[in-house]
């Protein structure tokens, strides 16, 4: 089946097996592999993308589903050298160690602020909810969260 999308602004049309996942056609066809695979049960949110800027977990879309999104990968939120305000604050508090789940958690924190700049930590607790996490515990990534929230709007622009 033909897929056509847009990801990170770039137009992308490949026939694709019916049953291929959206994860596997980002990586696999598209070529852009900071979108993880951790489980492919949608359990960890190691592949959490934005669709239409909502964020998805990637295993759980076949990728004709996905035909006509607009799509947002970790590779599409930097403008060029300038990490996005997210990242940088991922960077800055140090929200990571192994860094696998960090371009899920990054993506679920960006529609998690899209949706609320200005959460609390309950709430940047609960909207993680469905990303895992092995190594940090967490509390710098609620920091980074919480900091990135405080990023002036027009800083935050991507």
């Amino acid at each position: 089946m033909k897929v056509s999308v847009r990801v990170n602004g770039v137009g992308h049309e490949h026939e694709v097996e019916p049953r291929t996942l959206l994860v596997h056609y980002l990586r696999d066809v598209v070529g852009l592999t900071g979108t993880n695979i951790g489980c492919d049960t949608s359990s960890c949110g190691a592949c959490t993308v934005l669709i239409g800027g909502e964020s998805v977990k990637s295993c759980t879309v076949l990728a004709v589903q996905a035909d006509g999104a607009d799509i947002t990968t970790i590779e599409g939120l930097a403008d060029g050298d300038r990490l996005h305000p997210v990242q940088e604050a991922f960077r800055e508090h140090h929200a990571l160690q192994c860094g696998y789940c960090t371009p899920g958690m990054v993506m679920a924190a960006v529609s998690l602020l899209a949706e609320n700049p200005d959460p609390t930590e309950a709430e940047v607790r609960e909207g993680l909810e469905g990303n895992l996490c092995r190594c940090t515990g967490y509390h710098n990534i609620v920091k980074a969260i919480l900091a990135a929230a405080r990023v002036p709007a027009e800083s935050a622009a991507s």
